[in-house]
Parts: C-alpha cells; structure tokens; sequence
C-alpha cells in the first residue's frame, strides 16, 4: 500500500481521478493537475481533501508539469479530451493533448527521478471489434481522414512512448487500458451518465443504431484497484495491462433495459440513427492482469448500476 508519499496526477480532477484521490488522500500528499474546464462537484470534493493540493495548468505547458512534478514520488497521467462527441469536434486538440502532454510528463518525469508512471490509455486501441482482446493483440487503427480514431491513434503513441522511455532513459512506466468504466460522480458523454440522466428528467433513453453493440463495464473501484496494483507492483513495468471486467458484458440496448429496471421505471427507449463509425465488440482479456498484478473486478454489473443510481438521484438537481 501507497503510504506517506507525494503523487501527481495529471488530469485528476476528472471522475477516475477524483475516485482515486479519495483512496490516497489519508495517507499521502496527493498534487492534481488539471485545467477544471469541465464543470462538476469534483474541484470542490478535492479542496475539502485536506492532502490534496490543487494545481490549475495545461500538461501541453512543459514548466508547468515540470514544477509539478518536482519532488514526486509516482505519476498518474490521466490527463486527456475523452467522449466520442468532444472527440469528433477537437481532433488536433485531441492530439495535442495525447501526444504533447504525454511527452511533457514523461520527460518532467525522468528529469525528477520519479520512481513509477502509469499512463493512461484506451481500449479503443482495439478497434471496432475485441473479443475477448489481449494485451498482445494487434491494435488496429480506423482510415486517417475518420476523426473518430484520433483519439485511438493517439494513446497508441503514447504507450509507444512510455515504454520508449523505459527502455531508453530507465523510467519505470506502465501503461493501463480501461473498458468502459462507470459509477457514482461520472459525467461526460458515457452510456450509463447518458441513460441515468434521461431517465431521472423523464425523458426516453437513447441508444446509437440498433443498440446491438457489445461493451463491458468496470465499475470505477474496480479500475482503481487496477491502477494502484499497476502503481506499485515491479512486475507491472514496461506493461500495458486491460482493466475491466468481462464478466460485466452487454449490449448497449440490454443495458438501457436493465438501467430502467433497476430503477424501477417504466422508461421509453429509441434507436438513434448515428452515422460516425462505432465499437461493435468491446470485450477484454484480463489473464495478464490477473497474472502479473493480481487484479480482480470484484463488482458485479447490477451493484456497480444500483450504486450508481442511487447517487445520480441524489445528485440530480
């Protein structure tokens, strides 16, 4: 266990990041790095953390990750554009943020003596289909000209890069690949935030198409487990490891039926026409994980979604 050290996190005041920040505050000094743009309760949790320090900065201003950074123990680079939407709008800043932050905190990383980094990915990386996908599968990329696999191109680079640096400048990193995570405090273009928030206005629930897409969901505990066992055991560096939870599959529009049925509504539900590509199958293998950290999701689909629920109504206003 992590205990009376100094940890950056870069992008920290988003929803993993925050849920993180709540495991390590009692006993270490935590530093969050974040532009708060995005409007959520998360900056106000932070402040009222008493070993949280919030810094405001962009990880593209390199003096500004470096000041950061000085004096660190460990790193976790969570910085990054995520939503499909906001992706499809900001495809150079989508980049930008990827490549050039990516570098940024490396670099200040190595510079300071950082003893672990664990960056974050995406199993986008997959591609449109993943069945079952390990870490050794090849991480196929959709035509250049598509905005949607920018984001997906882009974290492929920076696992690329972390592990440049850990072969070439002795940094320890590992890199982690979440499969869609959800819980309490998610906000954003997510399935379950998008359906939750529906559903508790009265308003029908939106699945993409025929909501015959397949995904698996990791409740945010469990991909918190999966971050600090990739932050502190040796044999995670220089690994790329999936986080999720396959026991947790569904189509999306199973998933839309269960979310009303837990919340006891009789909720509409509509087919929207999108026409970006999308992820049919998105499935991991999480043997490495298991293997190497000892990861196990412990959190079922229907406690992940009740506890999920219970809060978005608490929250609702």
């Amino acid at each position: 266990m992590i205990h009376g050290e100094t940890l950056l996190l870069t992008g920290g005041a988003g929803f993993i990041g925050t849920r993180l920040c709540q495991r390590l505050d009692t006993s270490n000094h935590i530093r969050v790095l974040d532009t708060f743009a995005r409007p959520s309760e998360a900056a106000a949790t932070l402040a009222a953390m008493p070993n949280v320090e919030l810094i405001t900065g962009d990880v593209r201003d390199m003096e500004c990750v470096a000041r950061a950074t000085h004096g660190a123990d460990r790193v976790v680079h969570l910085a990054s554009i995520a939503g499909v939407g906001t992706v499809l709008s900001n495809p150079t800043r989508t980049l930008d943020v990827a490549l050039t932050g990516t570098r940024n905190v490396l670099e200040a990383a190595a510079a300071a003596g950082v003893a672990r980094v664990v960056t974050f990915s995406t199993s986008e990386v997959y591609g449109r289909y993943a069945m079952n996908a390990s870490e050794a599968a090849d991480t196929p990329i959709g035509p250049v000209g598509e905005a949607r696999w920018s984001y997906a191109v882009a974290k492929v680079a920076t696992e690329h890069l972390a592990n440049a640096y850990w072969r070439e400048r002795g940094l320890a990193t590992t890199s982690v690949r979440p499969f869609n995570v959800f819980g309490p405090g998610q906000v954003g273009e997510g399935a379950i935030h998008n359906f939750l928030t529906r559903l508790l206005a009265n308003e029908p629930l939106t699945v993409n198409n025929d909501g015959r897409q397949i995904r698996s969901w990791c409740y945010v505990d469990d991909m918190v487990d999966g971050t600090l066992l990739a932050l502190e055991r040796p044999e995670a560096v220089g690994q790329a490891f999936n986080i999720g939870n396959p026991a947790a599959t569904i189509s999306v529009l199973r998933l839309a039926q269960l979310v009303a049925r837990l919340a006891g509504v009789d909720a509409h539900i509509e087919c929207v026409r999108k026409d970006y590509p999308d992820v049919e199958v998105r499935v991991p293998n999480i043997d490495k994980a298991r293997e190497l950290l000892g990861y196990e999701p412990k959190v079922s689909l229907d406690d992940g979604l009740a506890a999920t629920i219970s809060w978005y109504r608490q929250h609702r206003a």
